[in-house]
């Protein structure tokens, strides 16, 4: 019989977070199924009349599942971080991002994070004196494990899980604090198998186990607004039972439209045979009139099933996932007329709330990834704290804006301040710094003016007579 490996031994913890992983594979599959418009349930039918409408079921989906992911990713983007007690935006943090493409990458890892809950970041130190480098990781290959009662903030364990395509292997890397792992498994008969049989990895150069660098974990999971003991949330969750019924309705509307949406006619007391005994046939046409002589003959036809009730039945589902989901109902519905600023305006309040919210939780991950890439980076030795810069999720018209901004100027808010509120990028504030620094210096009265501005009196050159 064979001894289980002690609790907390590496190979222990290969096996605990690839089970948590399958876990978290089997809940991202089915959200990132209807994420992409392909539920895995088709809408009940008997079973003797699925296969005869089998190519009505393949028309009955109407994705509005991706949707309501997209309408709120669209409006997470990250436009830097502050560093500090005074919260500084700094661009060596912001070099770091930019040149790990996480301008394009957070997109993903947000997009990820949204359909099935939640989806990571790995940091690994440079090579040479280059910058950190940071990955993004799918939440079908990736987990980590927290410390009881930490408060999902200190990670005891980080697993990486894949399939190698040249050798159909399974590979897997674990993370500890001090130590990292690296084991494979035999190609599975049938995908991932509960429990592989793991064995060492050996990489050339590398020592087994090789010692972590930073100290830490270096696997970090980005939640979209977690729970506190069940970790992130699918936006889908509690809406694709609504996606089921808005499914059902149209199989059941387009079985409608295929046998009794177009009328039906009848007739009675017509001739079976004409007067040279040949069966009679009704033909009908727009240029042809039926005729009897028989007196009791008469003809008719019943009304053609109504559609709209599906219509409507649709409509109210697609309300219901407008505000459980605080999606506004015109991008759902599509519908939208005589709309002023105001109205449009309160009609997404609830979706920038959403996004402002999500936007907290989200940020956590990212400081703590540039947390880890800032000390890979000897930028810092230690915690610190950091902030991540959002843009503003609402939209709003560039003459509002200029508008709201100027007012906010004669208040006396600084220039830097209201370029931010613009939706400026680090980089482009620190262009326009330098560039108004160098306009003042070719213009000693501007000098002058900026210099009292920022209240430094003694910076000011001395005008000439």
């Amino acid at each position: 019989m064979t001894q289980p490996d002690p609790v907390g031994s590496p190979l222990w913890w290969v096996k605990h977070l690839y089970g948590q992983l399958q876990e978290q594979r089997k809940r991202f599959d089915l959200y990132d199924a209807y994420y992409r418009g392909r539920p895995p349930r088709l809408p009940w039918l008997p079973d003797q009349a699925q296969e005869e409408f089998a190519r009505l079921l393949s028309l009955s989906n109407s994705n509005y599942m991706g949707l309501v992911v997209d309408a709120m990713v669209e409006r997470q983007i990250v436009e830097g971080f502050r560093i500090g007690a005074e919260l500084a935006a700094d661009m060596p943090t912001w070099e770091i991002w930019q040149a790990n493409n996480l301008d394009a990458c957070s997109d993903q890892i947000l997009l990820e994070a949204a359909i099935g809950g939640c989806s990571f970041l790995l940091v690994a130190p440079p090579d040479g004196d280059g910058q950190p480098l940071i990955y993004p990781e799918h939440p079908t290959q990736a987990t980590v494990a927290y410390e009881p009662g930490s408060g999902r903030r200190r990670r005891a364990a980080g697993l990486k899980v894949w399939q190698d395509d040249w050798t159909g292997k399974q590979m897997a890397t674990l993370y500890l604090p001090d130590k990292i792992y690296k084991y494979e498994a035999p190609k599975p008969p049938a995908g991932p198998t509960v429990d592989p049989r793991w064995e060492p990895r050996r990489v050339a150069g590398e020592s087994w186990p090789a010692r972590n660098p930073l100290g830490e974990v270096p696997l970090v999971e980005v939640a979209n607004n977690p729970r506190m003991l069940t970790g992130g949330v699918s936006e889908l969750a509690d809406v694709i039972v609504v996606q089921d019924r808005i499914n059902k309705t149209l199989a059941d509307r387009l079985m409608t439209q295929d046998f009794g949406a177009f009328p039906q006619k009848w007739a009675k007391g017509f001739p079976s045979e004409d007067v040279d005994g040949n069966p009679t046939r009704i033909d009908i046409g727009r240029n042809r009139i039926v005729t009897s002589d028989a007196a009791e003959t008469a003809f008719g036809q019943w009304d053609a099933a109504p559609l709209d009730p599906y219509s409507a039945a649709k409509r109210e589902d697609v309300k219901d996932i407008a505000s459980r989901t605080r999606t506004p109902a015109q991008y759902l519905l599509g519908e939208m007329s005589n709309v002023n600023g105001e109205t449009l305006k309160a009609s997404e309040s609830g979706l920038v709330s959403k996004v402002r919210q999500r936007n907290r939780s989200s940020g956590e991950g990212f400081e703590d990834t540039m947390s880890l890439a800032r000390r890979a980076k000897r930028l810092a030795t230690g915690p610190e704290i950091i902030e991540t810069k959002w843009r503003n999720p609402e939209f709003r018209t560039e003459g509002e804006l200029v508008d709201s901004l100027t007012k906010m100027a004669t208040l006396g808010v600084p220039s830097e301040a209201l370029w931010e509120r613009w939706g400026a990028t680090e980089v482009e504030i620190a262009r326009w710094k330098k560039q108004l620094d160098e306009q003042a210096a070719r213009d000693p009265l501007g000098q002058l003016t900026q210099a009292a501005g920022r209240g430094i009196p003694g910076d000011a050159p001395a005008l000439e007579e």
